[in-house]
């Protein structure tokens, strides 16, 4: 192989749920070598790049341990609910190649400049993210999976109204964090000023999944939707149950104190 031909490894990092964006862009364009995009900050090393993204999450194109662990010490000074274990994803790639393509998680280029790398990174980053929500939405059903299953069996779910409260906002929470962050899952606005690299981008996600992944996604929220609707149900159905309860109970007192009355 050639030595314009040498593999080189792409790390992507989920740091945070988020960056103090404004704040860190500043940061980055005053302590190195950087240039900003849309809701990115490209940091140029000496023999490769790091993309950081607004929302969370670091793509690192041929970037030594040292400069990596540098960077995401300074990112994290910065992050909004940093994750307690970073989730990371590895490709190789190589430039020079005969054609743009990607196959077993290694990616072949004509050629790269930054834009290339922001584009790629782009994909690389709302899979990873994607990766981050579809586990959150997962772990979500699966903590509240015995629920359904004890309506099934029971005709009731034996939680009190507190503990019923407590679920439903969790559940709230998952599918509003998740819905408020959908648009990351759309096409990037950097590509509204650079046209020419979408294509790079439509084959890094079109191998990712992301389309798919977005709609698998999509009905895992829907099963959130409905376990918060059966929950609603229950909640109110034990509030409608404690009325009649009060309701018979003043009943009784009454017909006991007419009793009462009469007999004295």
């Amino acid at each position: 192989m050639s030595s314009h031909q040498v593999i080189q490894r792409c790390l992507t990092v989920c740091l945070a749920q988020s960056f103090v964006f404004n704040e860190l862009k500043e940061k980055l364009l005053d302590t190195s070598r950087s240039q900003a995009f849309r809701d990115t900050v490209a940091i140029d090393h000496k023999n490769g790049v790091s993309i950081v993204f607004a929302y969370g999450v670091v793509v690192h194109w041929n970037v030594n341990l040292y400069d990596r662990r540098d960077l995401h010490r300074m990112l994290l000074n910065y992050a909004v609910k940093p994750e307690k274990e970073a989730q990371e994803d590895n490709f190789s790639y190589q430039v020079n190649c005969e054609q743009d393509r990607i196959q077993h998680d290694h990616i072949e280029l004509q050629y790269a400049d930054i834009k290339v790398f922001v584009a790629l990174s782009h994909a690389m980053a709302q899979s990873i993210k994607l990766a981050a929500f579809e586990g959150n939405a997962i772990d979500t059903i699966h903590a509240t999976s015995h629920l359904p299953e004890s309506l099934a069996r029971e005709g009731k779910i034996r939680l009190g109204r507190n503990a019923m409260a407590k679920i439903r906002g969790q559940l709230f929470l998952t599918k509003s964090d998740i819905i408020l962050n959908y648009d990351l899952l759309d096409t990037p606005e950097f590509f509204w000023e650079h046209p020419e690299y979408q294509s790079i981008y439509l084959m890094a996600a079109n191998y990712l999944e992301i389309k798919q992944r977005t709609e698998v996604l999509s009905k895992k929220l829907e099963t959130i939707h409905e376990l918060l609707e059966m929950l609603a149900d229950e909640q109110k159905h034990l509030h409608s149950s404690t009325l009649e309860w009060i309701i018979i109970w003043l009943i009784a007192v009454e017909i006991i104190m007419s009793l009462i009355d009469k007999i004295f």
